[in-house]
């Protein structure tokens, strides 16, 4: 879905990019409040979302990473990639100590947890907009800490794993077979076991049967949060 509406030169266009109708109404709410800054478009899934930056060539993208067809940091891959004039702000209910400097890495220029989006969306807007970075306080630490030598420890456990090695364990959570987890992120077969052999040794995991409980437990715990 797309708008079109006649603003000054001054005022920053975005878009939203959220399965999720009911959120994308209540964000363009909050962003539509703010002077300066407009929503020129939504979509509810990573395909649409590219297609809506392409055509609409937005100031800012505001990226979900649980999308229906397509792991949101692939988007900001997409999007920086094609389309390097569109910043991207990650909008998500997943942990930032987890996603946060993942998104980063992706292209991102910033992160903020769903359950701040409140207090902190608009200001996360302005600071990425005005070329800037945004994350948390506890993430800006933890990355200075790395900088500065004070962690470099060798990374473990899920940070050990790679975005698209993260991605495949939580579709194995999800229970989703080998064959559909290929087609659904256009890969053969033999390269999500290969991926699958990676994330067991780097959990130190010598039976299959083991990695889908674990994931399975992994997927369930994230969701009470």
């Amino acid at each position: 879905m797309q708008r079109t509406r006649t603003t000054e030169k001054t005022v920053k266009r975005l878009v939203l990019i959220d399965d999720h109708p009911i959120m994308r109404h209540g964000l363009a709410q909050l962003i539509r409040a703010e002077e300066g800054l407009d929503v020129i478009g939504e979509a509810g899934s990573a395909r649409e979302g590219f297609e809506i930056v392409r055509k609409l060539k937005p100031d800012l993208a505001v990226i979900d990473l649980t999308l229906p067809d397509k792991n949101g940091l692939e988007l900001v891959k997409d999007i920086r990639a094609v389309h390097p004039a569109t910043q991207c702000l990650v909008l998500s209910m997943h942990d930032e100590t987890l996603y946060g400097e993942r998104a980063l890495r992706a292209g991102a220029r910033g992160y903020v947890m769903k359950e701040e989006a409140a207090d902190h969306l608009v200001t996360a807007i302005h600071k990425v907009i005005s070329g800037g970075l945004y994350v948390s306080e506890a993430l800006n630490t933890r990355m200075l800490e790395q900088v500065s030598g004070n962690s470099r420890a060798k990374a473990t456990g899920m940070d050990a794993l790679t975005d698209r090695e993260l991605e495949i364990l939580e579709l194995i959570g999800k229970g989703v077979a080998t064959k559909i987890i290929a087609a659904q992120l256009s890969i053969s077969a033999r390269t999500v076991e290969a991926h699958r052999a990676h994330i067991k040794e780097k959990f130190g995991m010598t039976d299959g049967a083991a990695l889908v409980r674990y994931a399975v437990q992994w997927v369930e715990s994230r969701k009470k949060v």
